[in-house]
């Protein structure tokens, strides 16, 4: 089975979201058989960010919204994220533009660490507070899952990945994504939104009983209708 999660590393939902699926697979008796593809997305693509600046004010600047209801709302959010394990520190967090992270991000998964390093941005971001826009900050933390820390380099001063994440967006866009997390099974199912891990067992369960259930052929001779055909018995011959 192949999930396909289109996600960024600033989304909320977003972690609370992997950690409710990587929970209803520690669950699922063919977890094993599963392969999880991170895919990149961007929820405020001209997000820039402002020394001095702290997240509450950024955040009800871009969305209008009173600095006293942003707080109740992300404090809302990380009691949702406590409930899965997760620590958000909204306190010290520090908004930024994704798209050089997403690069890196292209390449650990060709080698492998896809997986890994969508975990330790998200960490990084939500609990740890760091700068995501920061070169440094991305060389860093790509080296914490085995990555060459010259090549990541190389790659930031470069144009690499930026075509491949372009068109993980573009295909966002083609099959109607509106929002973040977006879970996608066997090309077939999505599921929007961090859904409760419940919602996650059923979708698996679903997913794998069609994909491995026995295809039976629906017979469309018409009713009443004989006819002459073979076994491995002999043949039985119908007069016309």
């Amino acid at each position: 089975m192949k999930i396909e999660v289109w996600s960024d590393f600033v989304c909320p939902f977003c972690y609370i979201g992997k950690r409710r699926l990587e929970n209803a697979m520690q669950q699922f008796e063919h977890s094993d058989d599963i392969t999880v593809e991170y895919k990149s997305y961007q929820l405020d693509p001209t997000a820039k960010h402002i020394p001095g600046k702290d997240f509450y004010e950024t955040f009800s600047e871009l969305k209008g919204i009173p600095l006293d209801q942003v707080k109740v709302m992300n404090n809302q959010v990380g009691q949702q994220a406590a409930a899965e394990g997760l620590t958000y520190n909204f306190d010290t967090m520090q908004y930024a533009n994704t798209f050089d992270a997403h690069r890196v991000a292209k390449y650990a998964t060709k080698l492998g660490k896809g997986k890994e390093i969508t975990e330790r941005f998200l960490h990084a971001y939500f609990t740890e507070s760091r700068l995501m826009s920061d070169h440094d900050t991305l060389i860093e933390l790509a080296a914490e899952v085995g990555l060459n820390k010259e090549e990541v380099k190389e790659i930031l001063q470069s144009n690499d990945y930026m075509k491949a994440v372009q068109n993980d967006i573009t295909v966002a866009r083609q099959i109607g994504v509106q929002g973040v997390p977006f879970f996608v099974f066997n090309e077939k199912y999505a599921v929007s939104g961090a859904q409760p891990a419940e919602v996650f067992s059923e979708v698996l369960e679903k997913v794998w009983e069609e994909e491995n259930k026995e295809q039976v052929l629906q017979s469309l001779n018409p009713k009443k209708t004989e006819t002459s055909y073979c076994t491995d018995e002999g043949c039985d011959v119908k007069e016309s």
